[in-house]
């Protein structure tokens, strides 16, 4: 028994000094306590602030049922909330994961503001040194450089919840990039502004 729970500590342990390294590597301080501020609001909102690890919360989510009724779960989101952590966090660290564009209705060629993935930006890179030890996240990483922008179907609550070996939820590097991933989508789901060239 404390054998167990002495390897538990130890593998925690190495995933939370890898997270670091891997932050400290591509981010200056400010910016890994705003991403920090950024987990660990997608967490709360996600777990309702509940006393239970993310893992055993991301799992619980009814997702099939949620996306059976048309919504993802993120947009549980608060998005009056999202907008408050947006500006608790530094615009050096806003600028190096997202960015504003425009985007086009289709049928009535209306432009409106919409929140776009920095696919040059810190975490961009981030994102690229973590697919050195991880293929999904490379993969994803390409199609965010491919396309400019974090897609709905680029991570799937199926693949997270089927591809434990790539999408382990204990990972503190997992859980930051679940967060920015579903907060964009969440965002560009409520956002309704009119584009206004700058």
């Amino acid at each position: 028994m404390i054998f167990g729970i002495i390897i538990l500590q130890l593998n925690f342990s190495c995933k939370t000094q890898y997270y670091a390294t891997d932050l400290n590597d591509n981010f200056t301080t400010e910016q890994i306590s705003d991403l920090n501020k950024i987990s660990d609001f997608f967490k709360n909102q996600m777990c309702l602030n509940m006393d239970s690890d993310f893992k055993n919360c991301y799992e619980r989510i009814p997702h099939e049922y949620l996306e059976a009724t048309g919504k993802g779960f993120w947009t549980n989101i608060d998005f009056e909330k999202q907008q408050e952590l947006y500006k608790q966090i530094s615009k050096s660290t806003f600028n190096e994961i997202w960015m504003f564009c425009k985007s086009t209705e289709y049928k009535t060629g209306k432009e409106t503001k919409s929140l776009c993935a920095n696919s040059t930006g810190k975490y961009y890179k981030y994102l690229s040194n973590l697919g050195n030890q991880n293929p999904r996240i490379a993969k994803y990483a390409e199609r965010i450089n491919a396309s400019g922008d974090f897609n709905g179907l680029d991570i799937q609550y199926w693949n997270v919840l089927n591809d434990k070996k790539h999408f382990d939820l204990n990972n503190p590097n997992i859980q930051l990039i679940l967060a920015i991933h579903y907060l964009l989508l969440n965002d560009q789901e409520k956002r309704n502004e009119k584009w206004i060239a700058e």
